[in-house]
């Protein structure tokens, strides 16, 4: 970032604009939506003064100096350079800077201490939105964007909040008041305020206001898929969740990337398994989401992948429910079919693969191997997770049941991260082909036995 971005406040504080045209006038619109004095440089008498600055004069709203000095510039929170003359725009901001003001110079980046964003006003909410004056048309895409998702009235509902913070921050404790302001602003009286029904809204606040200060508010958990691993394959409940939660709880597999998303004050602990240690046993984890939701926490069980595919969702959910926590899965992404958008292919194809079996090499300790050759069957994707390592002895029950052992077979190994490696072979090369391409897990393994395929080498064999 080149540029830090930054609210300034207007109360009580002057804003200069140099010049008479019409770019003067537009700053003098963009500070007008602010309680700041404006003070306009211009020549006294001065013919060409845009007509609505002539307005602003004769209104009061801003006063006029006739001559630049620094004593002009002394003190503003801001100033404008809007004169269209190379010469005098470089004179005026020489006195600015000289005097110590902040100074944007319109059309002169390089003079420019401050650029002026795009903005969507709902005041008091206000978006402000820069591409650090490399891209303008796409600054005001942006906004036109922003425009459509924030609806007009959402500024009457912040301002109804602030009025209510003091009330709300006396009487509720600080993870009751994300609970109440959550509710305010994604529930009822959001929608309320949005199709114009400002009093209604109003009073469905208040009388929440006074239910949440007569009974605490219940933790939740929410089991949230991570995805595979790059932060913008996250859904946006997922994202929303990761925004509002009080603690978060993630496996050694989840993206840095993607915490960086969450709330900055959340509770981050980490409760992942590393290879060969049991710091972290099952039970110990169904066990600290459920104390942190019976403390009236928002928890989030942050798994990568989706939680519903060996994820061990069905403890956690156990765990939850046994205790009467309200408890919701959020899918993610899971790793096969981010494995497959890599390699930029599907996971099925028809006429050819009309059947996708997913399975995990990673069995609960004194668990039998699994039956590969049983999901493995003609017209099959077999998606192998965590494989990596029970490579030979796949190959070799899939070898012992007939399987052919020349089937193509593609290992994506950290799909959709910086990370990610990529190897194709035979299914008889795959224990090699691994050692030579040093893939570990995170990995999947691809088999793939065609129907056309299949078909061929029961003709060859019954020739």
């Amino acid at each position: 970032m080149k540029t830090f971005p930054m609210f300034l406040q207007m109360a009580g504080r002057h804003v200069v604009i140099v010049g008479a045209g019409e770019q003067a006038a537009q700053k003098a619109r963009l500070i007008l939506k602010t309680e700041a004095r404006i003070v306009l440089v211009a020549p006294e008498g001065n013919a060409a003064l845009d007509a609505e600055l002539g307005a602003l004069l004769r209104s009061g709203r801003a006063e006029q100096v006739s001559k630049l000095s620094v004593d002009v510039f002394r003190g503003a929170a801001l100033v404008f350079v809007a004169t269209g003359c190379v010469a005098l725009d470089h004179a005026a901001h020489a006195l600015a800077k000289e005097a110590g003001a902040v100074v944007n110079v319109v059309d002169r980046p390089a003079l420019c201490d401050a650029l002026t964003p795009s903005i969507v006003d709902r005041d008091p909410v206000v978006v402000a939105i820069s591409t650090e004056g490399t891209a303008p048309v796409l600054a005001r895409q942006i906004r036109a964007r922003m425009e459509v998702l924030l609806e007009p009235a959402l500024g009457e509902l912040a301002a109804l909040a602030g009025r209510l913070r003091p009330r709300v921050s006396q009487h509720l404790p600080p993870s009751e008041r994300r609970f109440f302001w959550d509710w305010v602003f994604n529930g009822p009286p959001r929608q309320a305020m949005a199709r114009g029904a400002g009093r209604e809204a109003a009073k469905l606040v208040k009388a929440a206001l006074t239910a949440f200060e007569t009974a605490p508010a219940p933790g939740s958990i929410a089991l949230v898929g991570a995805g595979p691993g790059a932060a913008d394959l996250l859904t946006l409940r997922a994202l929303r969740l990761l925004q509002e939660a009080d603690v978060i709880y993630y496996d050694r597999l989840v993206d840095p990337a993607v915490l960086e998303l969450a709330r900055r004050d959340a509770e981050r602990v980490f409760v992942g398994k590393e290879v060969g240690a049991s710091a972290w046993p099952q039970a110990r984890i169904n066990a600290v989401i459920v104390g942190a939701a019976r403390q009236g926490k928002r928890v989030v069980r942050l798994k990568s992948g989706d939680p519903g595919i060996f994820g061990r969702v069905g403890e956690e959910l156990e765990a939850a429910r046994a205790l009467g926590i309200a408890v919701q899965i959020v899918p993610g992404v899971t790793a096969a079919s981010a494995a497959a958008a890599s390699l930029g292919r599907g996971l099925t194809e028809r006429g050819a693969t009309d059947r996708l079996m997913l399975a995990t090499a990673a069995c609960q300790p004194g668990d039998p191997e699994p039956d590969w050759a049983t999901m493995l069957q003609p017209g099959t994707t077999l998606a192998i997770y965590m494989g990596v390592r029970k490579a030979p002895s796949l190959v070799e029950a899939l070898q012992g049941a007939g399987v052919p052992m020349t089937l193509p077979v593609e290992v994506i190994g950290n799909a959709s991260t910086p990370r990610e490696k990529t190897l194709s072979c035979s299914l008889g090369q795959l224990p090699q082909a691994l050692s030579d391409g040093q893939i570990e897990n995170p990995a999947i393994i691809l088999v793939t036995w065609a129907k056309p395929a299949a078909a061929r080498m029961n003709a060859e064999a019954a020739a």
